[in-house]
């Protein structure tokens, strides 16, 4: 079954449902047993892993359905939902170490999951070690330990883009019996497939992409059947639960994915092709263009591009970075993106790798493209950079 199929039927039973099209929502906390002995069951069964209508933080027709449809589009065997996407990098983290234990995580990674690794692991004993996007295997077997746990990729890096190899990454992290862990927002599970390469766990900020309409705060967490039961545990140990007006809003984004992303990766590559031509930019990262970097290693294992992006320009005064942002109207200023506007956001990876060096002086800029008409994306930026200009002098 193709994917934009699988999209559109996945987690839902209409048969099941009174003919209705869409899962119900289940607003649930305390869920009644009918008898002592069917309480007995469901106890028994839930200590199995197996799902259960038990309690509303253990999950709901409306979750499964959720959990249903990414992991059929992502390819995993089972999925877990979270209150964001933080929530579930954090969790996912804590369910695979323990004291003592060591993780490799990439020097490109989400700030966020830096934070994790900074401030939160190592008050239980957990260490970590960054390393460089583009490390050759070879350099990633002399990083690993025999108490690292975890190798943690993320590809295309979310503020320089790096398309990391994580087939070849992985088959080194396996024979050294760690687990390969992604975060895999940029694609959506729609443009790549972790598990056909080598990933054992699969993290989506579902608030970007999959949700799409910048209105809920999401996580999903994708895994391969022997790793989640470790997953299972931990999310019941931290009592993470979703809403179930957000679940439905997801479900509800998450059917159309497959119409709106490829508007996005237009759109993104039409901007990114356009930035290339302007004399302020030094630099444009985006892995779908041909000159990129990462062009082959993106070619070979992705499916498609999202909406998201980055412009390195050329060194000027603050003053003309704050003209230029102050004179967009269609791209705003704000944290997130993947929902169906513009963004724009001021990043500063030379002053967060501890890894590697950002060899730019000039102000980096990440764009995320909105489903806008991309002349008038264009208009808009042509008049930012005039204001660029004139306060730059």
């Amino acid at each position: 079954m193709k994917d934009e199929t699988k999209i559109v039927t996945a987690g839902r039973d209409p048969k099941s449902n009174f003919g209705i099209v869409n899962p119900p929502v289940y607003h649930a906390s305390t869920v009644l047993a009918p008898t002592y002995a069917a309480w007995k069951e469901l106890r028994e069964r839930s200590g199995k892993g197996e799902r259960t209508i038990a309690y509303g933080r253990r999950g709901t027709p409306t979750q499964f359905g959720l959990e249903d449809l990414v992991n059929a589009v992502e390819g995993g065997d089972r999925c877990a939902l979270f209150p964001s996407g933080l929530a579930a990098i954090t969790t996912a983290m804590m369910a695979y170490v323990s004291q003592g234990d060591h993780i490799l995580l990439v020097d490109s990674a989400y700030a966020p999951a830096r934070r994790v690794c900074t401030e939160l692991l190592p008050r239980y004993g957990v260490e970590t070690t960054w390393y460089d996007p583009l490390i050759a295997p070879a350099d990633l077997a002399a990083l690993i330990r025999p108490n690292t746990r975890i190798v943690y990729v993320e590809s295309p890096g979310s503020q320089t883009f790096e398309v990391m190899d994580i087939p070849a990454l992985a088959e080194v992290a396996h024979k050294a019996g760690c687990i390969v862990m992604m975060d895999n927002t940029w694609a959506s599970p729609l443009y790549f497939k972790p598990f056909e390469h080598g990933v054992d766990v699969s993290i989506q900020a579902g608030t970007k992409y999959i949700v799409g309409h910048s209105d809920v705060m999401l996580g999903t967490v994708t895994t391969t059947e022997e790793h989640f039961p470790s997953l299972r545990k931990m999310s019941g140990d931290l009592g993470m639960s979703t809403g179930p007006d957000d679940v439905y809003l997801a479900q509800r984004g998450m059917r159309t994915l497959h119409v709106r992303l490829p508007q996005h990766m237009a759109n993104g590559i039409r901007l990114a092709e356009w930035f290339k031509g302007r004399p302020e930019v030094e630099r444009v990262m985006h892995p779908a263009l041909p000159d990129d970097p990462g062009h082959a290693l993106w070619k070979r294992d992705f499916l498609g591009a999202s909406g998201l992006f980055g412009v390195q320009l050329k060194k000027a005064p603050e003053a003309a970075t704050a003209a230029f942002i102050d004179e967009l109207e269609l791209f705003g200023l704000g944290a997130s993106w993947g929902g169906y506007e513009s963004l724009v956001l001021v990043t500063s990876p030379h002053g967060v790798r501890t890894a590697t060096k950002w060899p730019y002086e000039g102000q980096t800029l990440r764009f995320h493209a909105g489903l806008e008409a991309p002349e008038d994306q264009i208009e808009d930026l042509t008049r930012a950079f005039d204001a660029f200009n004139r306060a730059a002098g």
